[in-house]
């Protein structure tokens, strides 16, 4: 048997194992909530109403049954491009049309983003204008959806283009260990839009304000300095444009850090709440968190870097996926083993996805212990309770589905903690 038919059958056993295991625990997830959506949770049954509870039920088992058929179409759509020749297609009409060299394998890149954000777009119009709209969350314009679109497209032009185009050189010019340079200038690449992209790119997306709030800009200044933070500013950032869930974060790296919070938190969490909530996310600083998370990425990046120029040699891993490689003297395949490993790799992959999930579960308990130790559990605990409801988050997952996918606690998990310390 061939190595290409073998990576053919691994790659085939990994898609179907992995999507079964997948609607597995969504099946499970669907009968759990279901079969508790008739009563409040014990410890909830003061503060959660049973309209509240159930709204939420009702919310995770639509957005379970929706994500069952995306899981379908994106494994249709997988095997589209790979096995029944999909990619091999594009590629060999774009080579016709425009020869072989850089044009060619930037136009593969952006034609295979472009169709698959097409094949796409019937879940995203679904998720955002019938799912959310039916619970009450989208505030999504058809003229807003459409600018951010044509703005995302825009982006990814000026953006995403130039690193792309640097990868494939450096794929073609930069020898045997062409993957460790790639790796570099991916990494460069990534910490200068952590720069970036709060000071250019978001503010093209939504608007952002000072914190106008004296009372509370002074509470969350004095937190932060009491926690050794410094940030650019506080700004408020205009969520309610487009839905009705709340969040608040940080963003940017260095001497660019800012802390935002969405108007919808501020509408409905008081001021001691949402200082509550701003240092839980300075727990994650405190325990270099951030600084893990962005040691892990360069770790496996690094790695991947490796992989996919080892793999980017065999012809084994082209015929196994369903594309002929050009094999005449000089021809570039880089476009072609990028997109075949960005198809792959989550494949495999998925399978050490409850590792990485375990870890963040990990981390937000940390934070929320450090949270406990500079405000008030309380208050925390209030906040939390409050962003649970209005979310429509559920209160009574599947325990497997927890495990496996969330990488924040359960609301029952992290409360109990908080009312222990």
């Amino acid at each position: 048997m061939s190595s290409s038919l073998y990576f053919t059958l691994a790659f085939t056993a990994a898609l179907c194992v992995g999507l079964a295991v997948k609607f597995w625990l969504a099946s499970r997830q669907i009968r759990h909530v279901a079969r508790h959506r008739g009563a409040v949770p014990a410890a909830f049954a003061a503060t959660i109403t049973l309209a509240s509870h159930q709204k939420a039920a009702d919310y995770t088992i639509a957005k379970a049954r929706l994500g069952l058929l995306e899981l379908t179409w994106a494994a249709v759509t997988l095997l589209g491009w790979t096995l029944l020749g999909g990619l091999d297609l594009l590629n060999r009409a774009l080579l016709a049309l425009l020869g072989s060299g850089m044009a060619q394998q930037l136009a593969l890149l952006a034609a295979f983003a472009l169709i698959g954000g097409l094949l796409a777009l019937p879940f995203t119009l679904y998720q955002t204008f019938v799912l959310e709209e039916r619970f009450g969350f989208n505030k999504m314009t058809w003229r807003l959806w459409l600018a951010d679109g044509l703005k995302s497209m825009l982006v990814g032009i000026v953006v995403g283009l130039p690193i792309a185009a640097l990868i494939l050189w450096l794929m073609g010019a930069a020898g045997a260990f062409w993957w460790l340079w790639a790796w570099g200038a991916w990494m460069a690449f990534n910490l200068l839009l952590m720069v970036v992209y709060p000071t250019f790119i978001a503010p093209l997306f939504n608007k952002f304000k000072p914190l106008a709030d004296e009372a509370l800009k002074t509470r969350v200044t004095a937190l932060m300095q009491r926690c050794g933070f410094a940030a650019k500013g506080l700004f408020v950032m205009d969520g309610s444009t487009r839905s009705a869930h709340a969040n608040a974060y940080f963003t940017g790296f260095g001497p660019a850090k800012r802390v935002v919070f969405y108007d919808t938190l501020l509408r409905q969490l008081d001021a001691p709440e949402v200082e509550a909530v701003l240092a839980h996310e300075l727990g994650h600083f405190r325990h270099r968190h951030i600084a893990k998370r962005l040691a892990a990425m360069f770790a496996l990046s690094l790695a991947g870097f490796w992989l996919l120029g080892w793999l980017a040699t065999r012809v084994w891993f082209y015929n196994g996926l369903g594309v002929q490689p050009n094999l005449a003297p000089g021809a570039p395949n880089d476009a072609l083993a990028l997109l075949l490993f960005m198809s792959a790799l989550p494949v495999f992959g998925f399978f050490v996805a409850p590792l990485s999930a375990l870890v963040s579960r990990r981390h937000e308990f940390e934070a929320d212990a450090y949270a406990v130790a500079q405000t008030s559990g309380a208050d925390l605990s209030r906040a939390l309770l409050k962003l649970y409801q209005d979310n429509a988050s559920t209160l009574t997952p599947d325990p497997v589905f927890v495990r496996f996918y969330y990488s924040h606690p359960p609301a029952s998990e992290r409360l109990a903690r908080l009312a222990a310390a």
